[in-house]
């Protein structure tokens, strides 16, 4: 644990309505309205206020931290991250993930968008993270401290969420630094290594999660298709990402729900 996430704990902890929490959410581009539907928050402020949290700049990041109390389960929901691509090093990429571990959470969510590298994935289509491949280069882990990913994305809390959303597909997430998107080139690469989607994020704070210890699950939404002549557009993503998420608020308070001890 750093100091930085222990300060921010302390900061935080006499904010919240609780001295520790269950879970943490980390809600990427356009998942904003996944939390709609579980009422006003029993906490919410600025991520900027928090120690050491940077303010989102990628469109469909709202920038806030918010606090729920679903059925009992204490859950701290960050709605926007830090990307490797905005130059601050790997460290306020994965702050959060560090954050939710020194106030006591057991479980991280993780969503983002994603550009699909498979032809039977739709726009619009949420995919469970089976694994991920980091292409990025980079790791948060400091030293010689070997974190095992074998099963890194909680095969418990996959096989849950497709009980709660049954058809619910699995696929494995790429990560790639951007902010560029990539090349044909580039996503032929990541198919032929197995990849199902590629994005600009969550792989490393999958790794700080794991490395504290906490189960680990993962949604992401496909915006865009690889190989497409159409060309990218970014609000287009974001507006992709909100048209699925709005649907999904149930699946991520269930996934939740199920932190209790």
């Amino acid at each position: 644990m750093t100091p930085e996430a222990r300060e921010a704990a302390t900061w935080l902890g006499p904010r919240l309505p609780w001295e520790r929490i269950d879970a943490w959410v980390t809600l990427g581009s356009g998942w904003g309205p996944a939390i709609e539907s579980w009422g006003e928050p029993a906490f919410s402020t600025p991520i900027s206020a928090v120690p050491h949290f940077l303010s989102p700049v990628a469109e469909g990041h709202q920038g806030i931290l918010s606090a729920f109390d679903l059925s009992g389960v204490r859950v701290v929901v960050s709605s926007g991250r830090t990307h490797l691509y905005e130059g601050h090093g790997v460290r306020p990429v994965v702050h959060g993930v560090r954050t939710a571990a020194a106030l006591g959470a057991r479980l991280v969510v993780l969503t983002n968008a994603n550009g699909s590298l498979r032809a039977d994935f739709a726009i619009g289509q949420p995919i469970v993270i089976r694994d991920h491949i980091n292409a990025t280069g980079v790791s948060p882990i400091e030293g010689a401290h070997f974190v095992d990913l074998t099963d890194a994305w909680s095969p418990r809390l996959r096989d849950l969420a497709r009980a709660l959303r049954p058809g619910l597909a699995e696929g494995v997430y790429c990560q790639l630094r951007g902010p560029h998107y990539n090349t044909a080139a580039e996503a032929d690469w990541l198919r032929r290594v197995g990849g199902d989607m590629v994005g600009m994020s969550t792989v490393p704070e999958a790794i700080a999660a794991r490395e504290a210890g906490l189960e680990l699950f993962g949604l992401s939404t496909v915006t865009a298709i690889e190989g497409s002549p159409t060309a990218i557009d970014p609000s287009e993503v974001v507006a992709a990402a909100e048209r699925t998420a709005a649907g999904l608020g149930d699946v991520l308070a269930e996934i939740c729900r199920a932190a209790q001890p």
